[in-house]
């Protein structure tokens, strides 16, 4: 909003400062919903990083269990008893809501039962690495639901952002120049009428004296 565009009025200049009023309140809620957003999504990357590092270390060993499994049972024994967990596992998401943002729950139900091969023709490092892959699944509903809270919130607090500055830096300060600029032309403009108005009732007041010095003035003959 240009202040050259808006006719300086009283009635802009009404309007105007409403629409500040407004712009103000706009930019103390969002700076407040920016503040929210910012603290939940520190505190859920956190939570997601310490997750995903514990997550990477249960990788880790699981896999460093499997791969001895490998080396005392041989691969197709392996494979075999991978085959043996046909149980799956159901999800179910649901929402919450935070400063407008959905962010998920997630919940797993069901899990593979321990033991899901015979533990004659296998090995304890089997077995562990049967109970680190469990852990694994268990906790991998845990980081998803943090991934997910994480982005929507990072993607929310950057639209904010970009709100709060806009208002800051665009809309309020253009709205307190513009009103600036018709304060400004309006007292000119009474001054200019004040002005105006001495000029004519001086003019007024001349051409009355000089009308009444006429009728003074004496008639010849």
């Amino acid at each position: 909003m240009a202040k050259s565009n808006v006719p300086p009025t009283r009635s802009n200049l009404i309007r105007i400062k409403h629409e500040l009023t407004f712009a103000r309140e706009g930019y103390e809620i969002l700076d407040r919903k920016r503040d929210v957003l910012a603290k939940e999504l520190v505190r859920m990357a956190e939570d997601a990083q310490k997750v995903q590092e514990e997550m990477e270390k249960l990788f880790a060993a699981a896999y460093v269990a499997q791969e001895k499994a490998k080396l005392l049972m041989g691969r197709e024994h392996v494979e075999w008893a991978a085959l043996a967990v046909h149980k799956t596992i159901d999800i179910q998401v649901k929402f919450r809501g935070v400063m407008g943002v959905s962010l998920p729950i997630v919940e797993a139900r069901g899990e593979p039962p321990e033991l899901t091969y015979s533990p004659g023709d296998t090995t304890a490092t089997l077995d562990e690495a049967s109970a680190l892959f469990r852990e694994v699944l268990a906790r991998l509903t845990e980081l998803s639901r943090l991934v997910t809270s994480v982005w929507r919130l990072a993607v929310e607090l950057r639209k904010t952002q970009r709100r709060v500055n806009a208002l800051e830096f665009i809309f309020i300060p253009d709205y307190v120049e513009t009103i600036t600029f018709i304060e400004s032309s309006l007292e000119e403009r009474e001054r200019e009428e004040i002005f105006r108005l001495k000029l004519l009732k001086s003019r007024s007041a001349k051409a009355a004296g000089l009308h009444t010095v006429e009728l003074d003035m004496p008639h010849p003959g």
